[in-house]
């Protein structure tokens, strides 16, 4: 399957299958006539490239997490302690909107009290 094959089939943006191919990680990828072909275990790979975008890693932080993943040795531990790290991010992020939240239901509150006290 081509890039652009591959982009349109599973809906994986052109920029994150180039950047994939940069690193050097597509060990089964190869080029035939000009253009790149992606096999099952490529696109397995993508697959974890675009569930890292998705929870907001950065394209630095995926790279090192394929790298490890793909390494030779056990780097559960390391992997894990950067899943972790993300998660801690984005619960930090919720409890920071949450505290948003919380602000500007108070603010309604005041407003909905003054208007039935106007009644």
């Amino acid at each position: 399957m081509t890039i652009h094959e591959a982009s349109k089939r599973y809906c994986i943006p052109l920029p994150i299958l180039q950047e994939y191919e940069s690193w050097g990680l597509c060990g089964a990828v190869k080029k035939v006539m000009g253009a790149w072909q992606y096999d099952e275990q490529d696109l397995e790979r993508l697959g974890t490239i675009m569930t890292l975008h998705d929870v907001g890693f950065t394209s630095g932080e995926v790279e090192e997490y394929m790298r490890l993943l793909l390494s030779e040795q056990s780097t559960d531990e390391e992997r894990m302690r950067m899943l972790n790290r993300q998660r801690r991010t984005i619960l930090d992020e919720i409890h920071f909107r949450e505290q948003q939240l919380s602000r500007l239901d108070y603010l309604r509150y005041e407003i909905q009290r003054a208007q039935q006290g106007q009644r």
